[in-house]
């Protein structure tokens, strides 16, 4: 993750473009946590509240905001709005709508369960099928961990499940779309339902909760079975590639999944 940047140690021009679009900026409060980005900051404007996020123009992590910068425009309003975006002096800098909340708990018997499932059922409702906008299709993404026909399908995805990406405020919301993808459905559930697993539900609880989310019926065991072992082979690659120390939960909980889909089918 790159060095998370101040406010006050973006060029001046870059300040002076982003306050052109919302007037003075009164205080700027960095994020410590969640995107890695190099900037990551709630300003107080003129205007308002605003959530700022980027970094280096052609830097490894520009296609992310580029990705976020293009699909934002057609996402429901589960997600905050892009307000604006600058490039200058080498920086790409996003402005999005502020929203205030907390990140839900997934813990058995937590009330945010409930939410999580109703904005995953609206949000597959809505986006289905895609709107016209360019992301990668999730099967070229999981090439060579499953077949493909297993895991296509037109429906924008989010991808990120982590709880970091939901805010619990007026309402739930949905942010850091920066890894869309085009395919089935259910596939958002399935990354959720591991997250559940990995905050202590046993599986066949975490598949009780996604089966109130009407696209997970439409997820063929055989391709329920082929995404959890894809998945622990994908977190195993990235535990060899890039060791972190969030990758061994989630490991063991897609390996429990796993483990819970062979056991069901008797295979």
């Amino acid at each position: 993750m790159p060095r998370r940047r101040d406010w006050h140690e973006l060029p001046e021009e870059v300040r002076r473009q982003i306050e052109q679009r919302t007037g003075a900026v009164h205080a700027a409060y960095s994020v410590p946590t969640g995107a890695s980005c190099d900037l990551a900051a709630v300003v107080d404007t003129d205007s308002g509240r605003v959530f700022c996020k980027g970094g280096a123009a052609e830097g490894p992590a520009a296609w992310l905001y580029r990705n976020e910068a293009r699909v934002n425009p057609w996402l429901p309003d589960v997600a905050p709005r892009l307000r604006w975006t600058v490039e200058a002096e080498g920086w790409l800098i996003l402005g999005f709508e502020y929203v205030a909340g907390r990140h839900p708990g997934l813990a058995p018997g937590s009330p945010d369960l409930t939410a999580v499932a109703d904005l995953l059922a609206t949000q597959s409702r809505l986006l289905t099928p895609s709107p016209p906008v360019q992301v990668q299709r999730f099967a070229d993404r999981w090439q060579g961990l499953i077949a493909p026909n297993l895991i296509d399908g037109e429906t924008l995805l989010h991808t990120d499940m982590t709880p970091r990406n939901f805010l619990v405020g007026d309402r739930l919301w949905l942010v850091d779309w920066s890894s869309p993808a085009c395919g089935a459905a259910w596939i958002d559930t399935a990354l959720m339902l591991v997250r559940l697993i990995r905050a202590s539900h046993p599986p066949v609880e975490a598949e009780a909760w996604a089966a109130q989310i009407p696209a997970w019926g439409h997820a063929s065991d055989e391709a329920l079975h082929a995404f959890a072992d894809g998945l622990v082979c994908l977190w195993e690659r990235k535990q060899r590639s890039a060791p972190g120390p969030h990758h061994g939960p989630l490991i063991d909980a897609a390996r429990r999944w796993r483990d819970h889909r062979v056991s069901r089918n008797g295979r």
